[in-house]
Parts: structure tokens; sequence; C-alpha cells
């Protein structure tokens, strides 16, 4: 897999997605959701540039502490609008969908604000979403029109986002906004499940290009107060992802080994899990399920908030063919 795509047009609500008359069911299934999955799903590459508008100095007071530490979590966000569209099969979906309905239970106290980190976003510079009332973004193709007309409302948080921005200028990095973008699917399509009544505030940010682990683990610990400031960080990937190897024979294996050696190292002492993760690709079938790492990165940042907390692994099952993890730090 290429590390740079060509995104397909982003369907507008209610539009046609059909590759043509001779565009089977099979083939819209797996063109849709398994490329909406990771290859053809790419608002990570296509979101409108974020420029930086506002100096790291001019964000404001630092948040008191709410007294209550929130967790951070890397969840599996599935491919497309899985649990919204009839994709005619179901390959472990029950599981994922209660999984998901369970992650407003894993803080002890409700957040004030979520702060995302999508697989489906990449910029050169960490970059945030600044919109009062961020639109949805469709960035997958090949599925119904009722895919592209689905609404989750939820608010944005401009001072959650200028919050994040100079947390990361004080460990050196430069950040952008995006006042533009829309919530991906990366995000609306698990916290519409997670939170069907989208009254939490939601910022996302962006993942950054080159993908290094160690720069993410790095970009995870500048974020870290955010946790005793009430902010919910989720990373929203998968543990698996070979657009090759979804429902296909074999693929199950293999996404086991690789599995198993991410669940052992996510319930190691933080020094050792954070230099496991620094060398992900060392794993046993690590480039098999992951060719290309954007969907493993958002795990590197919630790592790294995680601190000294150690993980808990969550969630555990088959998906679409494939193993699937989750993990809770905190």
């Amino acid at each position: 897999m290429s590390d740079s795509h060509s995104a397909p047009p982003v369907p507008s609500p209610g539009s046609s997605t059909s590759d043509g008359p001779g565009l089977s069911r099979r083939k819209a299934i797996v063109g849709g959701v398994v490329g909406a999955a990771g290859i053809l799903a790419l608002g990570s590459q296509q979101g409108v540039a974020g420029a930086p508008t506002e100096s790291a100095s001019s964000q404001g007071p630092t948040p008191r502490p709410t007294g209550a530490r929130m967790p951070t979590v890397f969840l599996p966000h599935g491919g497309g609008p899985w649990p919204f569209v009839d994709l005619g099969f179901n390959q472990g979906f029950d599981g994922l969908i209660r999984y998901l309905k369970s992650v407003p239970q894993v803080p002890k106290t409700a957040p004030r604000a979520i702060l995302v980190i999508s697989a489906h976003w990449e910029e050169a510079v960490p970059t945030v979403m600044t919109a009062e009332r961020p639109a949805l973004y469709f960035d997958y193709y090949g599925f119904p029109p009722a895919a592209y007309q689905l609404t989750w409302p939820a608010p944005g948080d401009p001072a959650l986002a200028a919050r994040v921005r100079g947390l990361l200028a004080q460990s050196g990095f430069s950040t952008a906004e995006d006042p533009t973008r829309g919530f991906d699917h990366g995000t609306f399509v698990p916290l519409k499940v997670s939170y069907p009544e989208p009254t939490i505030p939601v910022v996302q940010l962006s993942l950054v290009k080159g993908l290094d682990p160690a720069e993410h683990l790095k970009l995870g610990r500048a974020l870290a107060p955010l946790r005793d400031e009430g902010v919910f960080i989720v990373g929203s990937g998968m543990s698996y992802h070979n657009m090759r190897g979804f429902m296909q024979a074999g693929a199950g294996p293999t996404s086991d080994a690789f599995d198993s050696w991410l669940r052992e190292t996510l319930t190691c002492a933080p020094a050792e899990r954070d230099r496991r993760l620094s060398d992900w690709d060392d794993a046993p079938a690590a480039r098999a399920c992951h060719p290309r790492e954007e969907h493993l990165l958002p795990l590197m940042v919630v790592a790294g908030a995680a601190g000294e907390s150690v993980g808990q692994i969550a969630y555990n099952d088959v998906f679409m063919g494939v193993r699937l993890s989750a993990v809770h730090f905190g």
C-alpha cells in the first residue's frame, strides 16, 4: 500500500455512489466497508489545510483541575458507516457495537469535552478543528444514499482547541488550526454509537504526516494535563488495518499474531510499553497487519497521554474476519 493516496470525490448527501451498472453488491460492500476503513476514506489527506492563526502565548488561562482524572481510550472504529447501513452480512458487528455503547461508562464522571485523534486526518503539523458547530465529513464511498444523510450535531469547543495548541507549543510542536473541517467517520461513526445524544463538546486533532510513532507518543505526553481538566482523550483507529485482509482466508491467524503482541505490549509497565510501541514494526506480522500505520498511530497518542497508567484490554473480538482490540488507560 502506497504512503500517498488520491481520494475519490466526497459524495454529497443523497448523491449516487455507484461505480456503474456492473457494480455487484459484493464489490460495493468491499469497496465501501473495506475501502472506507482506510484507502478510500482519505479525509486524512484531503481536509482543508489549517494555518496557524494565533500564537501559543494567547491561549488564555489554564483550566483548573476538575479533581477527577479522565482515562484515555484507543478504540476500533470499523469500516465506513457500518453500524448505520444494511451491508447484508454480519461479521462480529454486535460485539463491537456493545463495546462502543459501553464507552460512556469508562470515565468515572462525565467529561466536559472529548478530544479525538482520528486515523483519517493527517497534516504537516498537529492541527485542531476550531468550528463551534462542525459538520460531518463523509470521507467514504460505495454506500447507499442514507450513509450520506447521517447526522451527529456535536458541538465543537474552540477554547479546548486553543488549549491543545498551547500544550503542544509548550512541548516544542508547531501547530495549526482548521475552522472548516468536519468530523470524519473516524470520529462521528464510533461516537454516534457511544453518544447518540451529542451534547458533549468534541474537538478533533490530526495525526502528523510521516507517522513517526515516537513523535506521536511525545504528542500524547504533551496532552496529558487535559486528563485533569475533564477532557476524555480518545484515539480512533484499528488494531488491524490491511485492506486485502478483511474477510479473507488466512487473515485471522495473521491478525491473531500481531494482536497477541499488542495486548502484551499494552499491559506492560509504561516505559517498556512505550519502547515497544516505538518499535512496533518489529512485532510479529506487523506490516502484514498494517502496511501503512495511520490506523495504529492514534494508539501512540493515547498511550503517551496515559503516562504511568497501565493498559487494560477492554475489547477483543473478531470483526470482518480479523481480530481487533481496544485498550483503556487510567
